[in-house]
């Protein structure tokens, strides 16, 4: 234990913390760097929010969280990667969404919802599943539909009307997933991407026109967050440095981006480590101008003040720590020798579970 806390004190009295530091997110403020990444629950067999939605975010909220992203949201039924994730393509979405912003906020968390259509990678079998271009994921997925240019240019209207929906459900702000092999990651990598018109010869162009729309929807100052895979892990895939090519004619359309990786690929293969995404959120940074989110085993407490601290990130994603302890954030903090307030009646654990 005196151990323990000669690290504690060393950390406190010799490092200012940035984790904890409140933040702009545009006009909001976010009361520190922590955000929730979206985690697909699969717990929507109606695509509708339930107490479930609304017992799993606010429990966070309550754990400390500054920024919370809902799971990927699918704009449209064939957009879903299983028949049990949650849907914005209709009006009868935005009040159960709406319960659980609301009480996430009660608890002090900005709220964000990620937007999605998850193209050749869906899981649905009640209609065809599309793409840029008709190759399969992998020989367990049917080859999807190609869109035409006026397929295409409905689903920009549909991310729209999502995100007309989720300023109605009062979110905060919303991300545009654009990552892991879904839809707007498929137009963005040459490994899928194989057309021969104006989205073939820009790859950027699908999500440009998505990012526009959407802004058009949405309040003048509302934030606009992109999610994108800082590396393909394919011999053909995108290079970071080709990734910041096509996201740089983007740069007025979006407020941050949230760096993670992969998902274009079935036989792919890396190593997965503490902070072994962070090269890539780190670069893009550099390369796109653009504040980061960086994300991918940063559950170590030290090791994601030190992301901030070097300026490899300016905001900490955690995904799965999340899931085992709702007051990751709280324990989080007590590791670095913060003295953060907890809520209520929570306040009497205080100290007595150390995070490790």
């Amino acid at each position: 234990m005196a151990n323990r806390s000669t690290v504690l004190q060393t950390v406190s009295l010799n490092i200012r913390t940035m984790l904890f530091d409140k933040t702009k997110i545009k006009n909001l403020e976010a009361k520190n760097r922590i955000v929730m990444a979206p985690m697909c629950q699969y717990m929507a067999p109606e695509s509708a929010a339930s107490n479930y939605h609304l017992v799993h975010y606010a429990a966070r909220a309550i754990g400390g969280v500054g920024t919370i992203v809902l799971e990927a949201t699918a704009i449209e039924p064939r957009g879903r990667i299983s028949v049990n994730d949650l849907g914005l393509w209709d009006d009868q979405f935005i009040e159960p969404l709406s319960r659980v912003v609301t009480e996430c906020k009660n608890y002090g968390s900005l709220v964000g919802i990620q937007i999605a259509h998850a193209g050749r990678k869906s899981k649905i079998t009640n209609e065809p599943i599309v793409a840029p271009s008709s190759i399969a994921f992998n020989k367990d997925f049917p080859v999807p539909h190609e869109l035409c240019s006026s397929e295409i240019i409905e689903t920009v209207y549909k991310f729209a009307e999502a995100a007309e929906r989720a300023v109605k459900a009062g979110f905060d702000f919303i991300e545009v997933h654009g990552a892991h092999g879904y839809l707007i990651s498929e137009f963005l990598s040459p490994v899928t991407n194989k057309r021969t018109d104006e989205y073939g010869q820009n790859r950027a162009l699908f999500l440009k026109q998505v990012l526009e729309k959407v802004k058009e929807k949405v309040p003048k100052d509302y934030p606009v967050l992109l999610r994108v895979s800082g590396e393909e892990y394919h011999p053909e895939g995108n290079t970071r440095k080709q990734l910041a090519e096509l996201l740089l004619q983007l740069g007025h359309l979006y407020d941050i981006l949230h760096v993670s990786s992969g998902g274009i690929y079935d036989k792919e293969k890396y190593e997965v480590y503490p902070g072994y995404q962070l090269a890539f959120a780190e670069e893009l940074k550099k390369l796109t101008g653009k504040p980061v989110i960086a994300v991918g085993r940063l559950e170590n407490p030290e090791l994601a003040e030190k992301t901030l601290q070097e300026n490899k990130a300016d905001y900490i994603a955690v995904g799965k720590a999340l899931l085992s302890d709702p007051n990751w954030v709280l324990h989080a903090a007590e590791k670095l020798g913060v003295d953060l307030e907890w809520f209520g009646v929570y306040e009497r654990a205080k100290g007595t579970i150390k995070i490790c």
